[in-house]
């Protein structure tokens, strides 16, 4: 582990109650922080990784051209994400074009909640390096001012390439080959060295490189898991709809197994090229999963929910393992789904990846507007870097 220091996060003003992201939902008032974090206001301090580059806020903001609209990557609940340059050994701000590009998360300086958010990103993301997480390489904490600073992901995120339109669909291997990679991150994070509940795995949180590796990204909500002779963590229940396993919503009693559940949800789209929940589908096809079991459980029927757009372009042997696995993971009972190393395995041995490499189509990384909405489940404005 690395040398740990010490900040504080020192606030003139009262926490404001802020309306929460509206993919997100809580059903307690209480709050819950994690043990590594043990922080719940933002006159107290937070251990923060020394391998962490520590930015001033005037930095941050040459970099990205004093927050311009024109460099706004995407917007969420607790505040924007800027595209931004910086010079890759002294990391002091560049011209665009000069240097390393970043992206910058400046939180809203009234998010209570975010500040928590931002706190638990610092943590987990400060200490934990794989090459399936998002890289975190710095932070500011200046007055109020809260901004994190990423590796930037040129290809955004998984959401925009499989549901928005207009964009060209990616392949079957390219698909099983960012379920493996998603696959790997949570079994890091899950390890029992780690430990670490990931707790919003969704579309919009996987980010893509140039060569669409993905990564997990926006570490807000994790919390470790449980130790001793526990078997679950309490805590306020929140998530995003269509993706947060049902046990959860219900008691808030959160484990690794959450995340097995959300991780069947993302296997579900990346083979039908559906979104989790959509409110334009009529009566129960507006849950994914709802509409998918019946074909999950029917071999015959398996085939009818891969996505049109692949052209029949796939191993029927491999889509049907892979949804066989996607129903282990959606299973009502925890104790039941497999868990991230088993599930990794079984991936890692599908047909399609034994002998293909990964195979992305041949265009440029998209070009997403700027002016991206809030992470949604019915919204469909792009998001393209959920960080």
């Amino acid at each position: 582990m690395t040398l740990l220091h010490v900040i504080q996060a020192n606030a003139t003003k009262p926490p404001v109650n802020t309306p929460t992201n509206s993919t997100m939902f809580s059903q307690e008032t209480t709050s819950s922080v994690s043990k590594s974090t043990a922080i719940t206001s933002r006159s107290e301090s937070t251990s923060v990784s020394g391998s962490l580059k520590s930015f001033s806020f005037n930095d941050l903001k040459n970099a990205t051209r004093n927050f311009r609209t024109d460099s706004l990557l995407g917007e969420g609940g607790f505040g924007c994400v800027f595209k931004g340059w910086i010079d890759e050994i002294t990391f002091t701000p560049t011209k665009p074009g000069v240097g390393t590009v970043v992206a910058i998360k400046k939180l809203k300086i009234e998010s209570f909640q975010g500040h928590k958010e931002w706190l638990a990103e610092v943590n987990y993301l400060g200490l934990l390096r794989h090459e399936n997480l998002v890289r975190l390489i710095g932070y500011c904490i200046e007055s109020d001012n809260r901004l994190l600073v990423y590796e930037y992901m040129p290809r955004g995120s998984l959401e925009n390439h499989l549901f928005r339109r207009g964009v060209q669909p990616i392949s079957w291997t390219t698909r099983m080959s960012i379920a493996v990679d998603v696959a790997r991150g949570l079994s890091f994070l899950h390890n029992s060295e780690n430990h670490v509940i990931y707790r919003d795995l969704k579309a919009s949180n996987i980010l893509l490189d140039s060569e669409f590796n993905a990564k997990l990204s926006d570490f807000g909500l994790a919390r470790d898991g449980p130790t001793g002779d526990n078997t679950h963590v309490s805590t306020r229940v929140v998530g995003t709809r269509g993706y947060a396993a049902p046990e959860y919503v219900a008691t808030g009693h959160l484990t690794t197994k959450s995340d097995v559940y959300s991780f069947g949800v993302v296997l579900l789209e990346l083979l039908s090229g559906k979104r989790a929940l959509e409110e334009d589908r009529p009566g129960y096809e507006e849950s994914l999963v709802d509409w998918a079991k019946p074909f999950l459980i029917d071999t015959r029927r398996v085939l009818r929910i891969m996505d049109t757009r692949l052209g029949g372009q796939y191993s029927k042997k491999a889509a049907q393992t892979a949804a066989a696995l996607a129903l282990q993971c959606l299973h009502t009972d925890p104790k039941n789904r497999p868990l991230m190393k088993d599930i990794l395995a079984t991936l890692e041995q599908l047909p399609t990846l034994k002998d293909a490499g990964r195979t992305p189509p041949r265009t440029p990384p998209p070009k997403f507007e700027h002016h991206a909405g809030k992470h949604s489940s019915h919204n469909h404005k792009p998001t393209p870097n959920s960080y």
